[in-house]
């Protein structure tokens, strides 16, 4: 079938920090880190996509729709939007929901709580503790998607890294630290050796507003 012979998508890792690499205050606070010229760039980036693939704990952090848009316009294409919410845990009344047809990637059996909401359910394995986001990412390239861009939180931007998928970030970076007790941007790796992470060289580095964007590639 089809989910056998599609090919991989292309995934890049959207990433959007202090300068240092965090993603919120120790206490969680993240709103609006980056500047309004680097979430414009956003908002192309994800029409450029063919879906946005998110976290549930982002989804209730910040409540976002993950729609493409110019100030109140919506862009003219629009990607398909995904979130990983293994319990099934998303509100009926989330923005994301609210915006429009989403697919939730779950891993329990029932998904009656959700019948009635804008959501093609996709029940997939689990990869340890959570839905499998190689699954997800398969499942994806089966359904016509050749480009994802994950916009997550720092438990499944490192559960993407890990998985070896990622083959562009773009990183924008705000002229602000936050330190040690920030958030960082990506979670526990579990490396052992210099010889295991993941390289990628940059291809674009370029003023955002106030803002830097780098662009890099795997290697």
């Amino acid at each position: 079938g089809c989910a056998v012979t599609a090919p991989a998508p292309s995934v890049t890792l959207k990433l959007a920090t202090s300068l240092d690499g965090r993603i919120a205050l120790a206490d969680g606070r993240s709103k609006w880190i980056t500047g309004p010229a680097s979430r414009s760039e956003v908002h192309r980036l994800r029409a450029s996509h063919d879906c946005v693939l998110t976290g549930l704990g982002t989804v209730l952090a910040d409540d976002p729709m993950m729609t493409a848009r110019d100030g109140d316009k919506p862009w003219p294409k629009q990607p398909r939007r995904a979130v990983m919410d293994t319990h099934l845990r998303i509100p009926e009344t989330s923005a994301f929901l609210m915006a429009g047809e989403a697919i939730v990637f779950h891993a329990v059996r029932s998904g009656e709580r959700l019948s009635g909401a804008t959501a093609k359910l996709v029940e997939l394995p689990r990869e340890g503790d959570f839905v499998s986001l190689a699954s997800a990412l398969d499942w994806l390239a089966a359904d016509g998607c050749a480009t994802v861009m994950i916009e997550a939180g720092a438990r499944l931007a490192a559960s993407a890294i890990r998985s070896r998928r990622i083959s562009r970030i773009e990183w924008f970076r705000a002229p602000i630290l936050l330190g040690g007790d920030g958030l960082a941007c990506i979670a526990a790796l579990g490396l052992e050796s210099l010889e295991g992470p993941p390289t990628f060289t940059c291809v674009e580095r370029r003023a955002c507003g106030r803002d830097i964007w780098e662009s890099w590639e795997r290697v």
